[in-house]
């Protein structure tokens, strides 16, 4: 039912155009706001009838989500709205600070019932027992585990991180009832006082949920590095081109879903015709917007290819692998002298590397000069922007 709903409401266009996320956003909206308001109301009576402190804020827990619902629905809109004066970029982080918003709730709807739960516990009270409220409950948990894949397949359709959100948020809720509902039974059959308990292990699922969910929305607007596999789509594309050699100094701006801008030098032929290696560039960064969405700036790059060049720049090379397989370089170029030559490149040394950018620069010196005592090296250290982790 959720992926024929999912095809339905995509019915063929794009994912990633703000339209059709913004739609997408307010039906899941709407669809949110309606579950949470009746599990808040169906819990509250189940609370009210056992006189348990879990269930009731298992209710209000619900309450929240629908708030959040909102705040989610009210972000795809905002995010939607046109470039203006004042933001020419548009307003595509509306949606991750949404997100943010949601996570915000949950850690406050986690330390709120952390903390009644604690009294409870100080203060533990005979609870009344109904079939009618562990109905509900059983019925609540499937409900949110609905809403819960529901939101999770809709948000990677269209790489919402405010919909992925709130279904890590409806996974915690289904969790959390669950374990009021595991307490409700326990207390009935065995006679023990565990709501207390119950409600504090909820509280904190609530928050690891709340944290996770925070980190993942404050991620991109912080900055995050280009995912690896965009980025080796992106280099694939640019060097089936004709004369193009490679790509370096990959720079990415991310301003939300179907937002981004990006920047980075394109290995040319020194020699090449420079009007027509301009309209190959014009080209790429047209068929790099139509495809990814991207608006994109490329700095032509010329490379001398001579017997000179070529060889000095695979020694070079070796020796920075030599240091560590995961260094590189780039844009070497040579200029001689009367009594010196100098040798100019870039090495790209990844974040966390084992030694600093002056280490580095000072190893790789050290060799070059090795290779001839006329060479004068003048190195420049880059950092990647493109995410360098292992893939899951």
């Amino acid at each position: 039912m959720i992926q024929a709903l999912t095809r339905r409401w995509l019915a063929g266009q794009d994912p990633s155009a703000p339209e059709v996320r913004q739609k997408c956003g307010t039906r899941a909206g709407v669809v949110g706001i309606v579950l949470n308001a009746l599990l808040c109301m169906g819990k509250l009576a189940a609370g009210l009838l056992t006189g348990s402190v879990a269930i009731v804020a298992d209710a209000f827990n619900n309450l929240s989500d629908a708030a959040s619902s909102v705040i989610t629905l009210v972000g795809f809109r905002l995010a939607a709205q046109a470039a203006d004066e004042e933001h020419p970029f548009g307003h595509g982080r509306m949606e991750y600070l949404a997100g943010l918003v949601v996570s915000m709730a949950i850690l406050l709807m986690g330390f709120e019932l952390g903390k009644t739960s604690v009294e409870k516990l100080l203060h533990p009270e005979e609870l009344s027992f109904s079939w009618l409220a562990v109905a509900i409950l059983a019925a609540a948990v499937l409900v949110k585990l609905w809403m819960h894949r529901f939101n999770r397949t809709l948000g990677r359709a269209i790489s919402s991180q405010a919909m992925e959100a709130t279904a890590a948020d409806s996974l915690s809720d289904a969790a959390a009832t669950g374990v009021v509902l595991a307490a409700t039974l326990i207390g009935h059959f065995f006679h023990l006082q565990i709501d207390g308990l119950a409600g504090l292990l909820v509280a904190a699922f609530i928050l690891k949920t709340g944290w996770e969910a925070a980190k993942d929305t404050l991620d991109p607007l912080l900055g995050r590095p280009m995912d690896r596999s965009l980025s080796e789509d992106i280099d694939k594309l640019v060097v089936s081109h004709p004369n193009i050699l490679g790509i370096h100094d990959l720079v990415y701006h991310d301003y939300g879903p179907g937002r981004a801008m990006m920047s980075f030098h394109a290995e040319v032929p020194a020699d090449a015709d420079l009007l027509e290696m301009h309209d190959i560039i014009d080209h790429i960064e047209r068929e790099l917007k139509e495809k990814h969405h991207i608006e994109t700036v490329i700095h032509m790059d010329p490379v001398v290819n001579d017997q000179r060049t070529t060889a000095l720049r695979e020694q070079v090379a070796r020796l920075a692998r030599e240091i560590d397989p995961v260094l590189s370089i780039h844009d070497l170029r040579i200029t001689a002298g009367p009594r010196h030559t100098n040798v100019l490149f870039d090495v790209m040394v990844p974040y966390g590397f084992s030694l600093s950018d002056s280490q580095v620069v000072a190893r790789l010196s050290e060799s070059v000069r090795g290779l001839s005592s006329k060479y004068f090296p003048v190195i420049q250290v880059d950092h990647s922007y493109v995410d360098q982790r292992e893939q899951p």
